[in-house]
Order: structure tokens, then C-alpha cells, then sequence
């Protein structure tokens, strides 16, 4: 009888990296929880944030680093996928993050029906996925379909990012000189930004009833792994998720605590915080892989391959499997 092949051993390093938005992972790391969860195993859990440039490289956008969870915007983990790395789309989010659509003040545009014929900023950055396009993009879209209206009903104008400009600050410079009528943003940082601009909300997505309207980078916003790492450690991937799911309930009972984790993770002061999250956010953070936010992330997908983004289509219901989540609210069952 032959014996049967020996289980891969386990890898010295875990790797995770998350945007600077909320996330399940960024509760987790602020609590020590990942490293704790490993630690027994001598695997050292390590943040792509937390190293050196030459280290951390492209990984948070290519996912080439086999041993990486992501938790972070469709954008990268769809153009990631589209051009053939092997990732698996292990749990979808939701969270609002304020979703704004700015205008000069004092220029009496106030609903999305106002856009029409208007100059809209389309920023464009130099790197190899130009997520901040593709957001910019969605959002006008999102807007302009909520009144009716087609892309064709506005004036698109590329704005230029330089390098390290800063988030928004190309468009809202361009905004405040004239040069276009609307931009839009989100988040944290983008509270702060309108402010030093002087720009005000004109169409407030998060408001839309129909969330089709505000699908974007991070509504829903994606969990991978690597199918190398799913193949081989099953276990660590139900367990990494597992904890995930631990912080979300932790954190559901402490707003504060959010909001100062999230300040340290978006790099905004409390008052973009509390201008981007809406009350009641911190208790959104549970992944979850249900139809309704797959079919949301499949529509982002058509989107962001019918403008460009990405290098081949890809199916989202067959990208995504449900099997590591559901060993990971297994595994917190019996725990508890």
C-alpha cells in the first residue's frame, strides 16, 4: 500500500495588506490578533504596509505573493485576476464611506439632474492600475444614472496626477481653478480635502436608494488569497478569516475604538472620520459572499472591463468560493 503524500509544510511567513479604509484586517492588526492566531505554529504574520518598499514591491495590487491575504478595492483584485494570477475571492464587504460628488460653492448645482452638460474631472495617474480612474469614472456614472442621464449628457476631461500629489488634490485643484465642474471622491481624507478646497457635496451617492448607483473600488469590497495557499494550508486560510470575523464582532460593540482605528488607518483627523463613516459602519465589517454582493461586485466587473481595465473578462460567481468562510464561522462556533 502506498503511502500517502506528505502535507506541505507550513510557511514561515503570512503576509496581509488592506487599504487605508475599514477593514476586518485593520481591526485585527491593531488588536494583535494575527499574529497571535500563528503564532504557536512559529509562523510569523507580517503586514505589506509595515516593510520596506523594495519588500513589500507591487504585491498589494498584483497578489504575485503567494502566501498574502488582500483585503482592499475590486479594482486591483480584479485587474490582479483578469490578467491570470491565481487568486480566489474568499468574502465580500460593504461599508459606505461617503461617496461624494463636489462642486465649486456658490455654484447652485445641488442634484444629480444638475450634471447634465457639465465638465466632469476624470483624474489619471501613472501606474499600472489606475484605480483612482476607474473610481472616478464609476462614481460620475453612478451619479448621472441615478437622474436618468448617460455619459453622454456630460463633458469628460482628463485631469493629470502627478506622483505623491496627494488624494483628490489634482481634481479639486482642478475644480477650484475652473478648469472643470465636478469631481468626485470619497472617504476620509476626502472630507479634509473639500474642505482646504472649498468644495461642497452636489450629489451624495451614499443617499441613493438604489446601491447599483454607488457600486465602486470599495462597495463591495473583496477578500483574496492566493489558490496556491487555499490548495495547500486550507486550514490557515479558515483560520485567518476566522479571526477576521472575530474583529468584526468585536468590533460591532465599540465605535470609538473604530473611529480610532480607522484614524490611524486612513491617516484623516476625527473629522473626516466621522464625515466619511456613517453611524452605525462599525458594524459592517462582516465578509460575506451572498449573492446580492457578488452579483454587485459581477457588475463592477463589466464595468471596469467595458472601459479598459481589465486585460480579459472574469466570471466573479466562479472566481469566488465559499468553502474557506464557511470552515471559518465553523471554527469561531466552536470556539465560542
Amino acid at each position: 500500500m502506498s503511502t500517502p503524500p506528505a502535507a506541505p509544510p507550513y510557511p514561515d511567513t503570512l503576509w496581509f495588506t488592506r487599504c487605508p479604509v475599514p477593514t476586518a484586517t485593520g481591526i485585527a492588526a491593531d488588536r494583535g490578533w494575527l499574529a497571535e492566531e500563528f503564532a504557536a505554529e512559529g509562523i510569523a504574520v507580517r503586514s505589506l504596509q509595515d516593510v520596506p518598499p523594495e519588500v513589500a514591491a507591487d504585491h498589494h495590487y498584483t497578489h504575485a505573493l503567494t502566501g498574502l491575504f488582500r483585503e482592499g478595492g475590486n479594482v486591483p483584485a480584479l485587474w490582479a485576476r483578469s490578467r491570470g494570477e491565481r487568486t480566489r475571492l474568499i468574502g465580500l464587504t460593504w461599508i459606505e464611506e461617503r461617496q461624494t460628488v463636489l462642486v465649486r460653492e456658490g455654484s447652485g448645482i445641488a442634484a444629480a439632474e444638475q450634471l447634465r452638460g457639465l465638465r466632469l474631472a476624470v483624474p489619471r495617474h501613472p501606474i499600472a492600475i489606475d484605480f483612482w480612474r476607474a473610481m472616478a469614472l464609476a462614481g460620475h456614472h453612478g451619479a448621472l444614472a441615478s437622474a436618468g442621464l448617460t455619459p453622454d449628457d456630460a463633458e469628460w476631461v482628463d485631469v493629470e496626477a502627478a506622483p505623491g500629489g496627494g488624494q483628490w488634490e489634482a481634481e479639486l485643484a482642478a475644480l477650484a481653478e475652473g478648469r472643470v465642474d465636478a469631481v468626485y471622491v470619497k472617504g476620509a481624507l476626502a472630507v479634509e480635502a473639500a474642505r482646504r478646497h472649498g468644495a461642497v457635496p452636489a450629489v451624495e451617492l451614499d443617499a441613493l436608494a438604489d446601491r447599483r448607483h454607488r457600486v465602486n473600488n470599495g462597495t463591495p469590497r473583496p477578500i483574496t488569497v492566493h489558490q496556491q495557499l487555499l490548495d495547500e494550508q486550507p486550514e490557515l486560510v479558515a483560520r485567518f478569516l476566522a479571526v477576521l470575523l472575530r474583529a468584526a464582532d468585536w468590533a460591532a460593540d465599540r465605535p470609538a475604538d473604530v473611529a480610532r482605528i480607522l484614524g490611524a488607518e486612513t491617516g484623516a483627523g476625527p473629522e473626516g472620520v466621522a464625515g466619511a463613516y456613517a453611524a452605525g459602519s462599525h458594524r459592517t465589517l462582516h465578509p460575506d459572499l451572498s449573492a446580492d454582493r457578488l452579483e454587485l461586485l459581477a457588475q463592477q466587473e463589466q464595468f471596469l472591463h467595458a472601459h479598459g481595465f481589465l486585460a480579459d473578462r472574469v466570471d466573479v460567481h466562479a472566481w469566488a468560493d465559499p468553502a474557506p468562510l464557511a470552515a471559518a464561522r465553523a471554527l469561531l462556533a466552536a470556539r465560542s
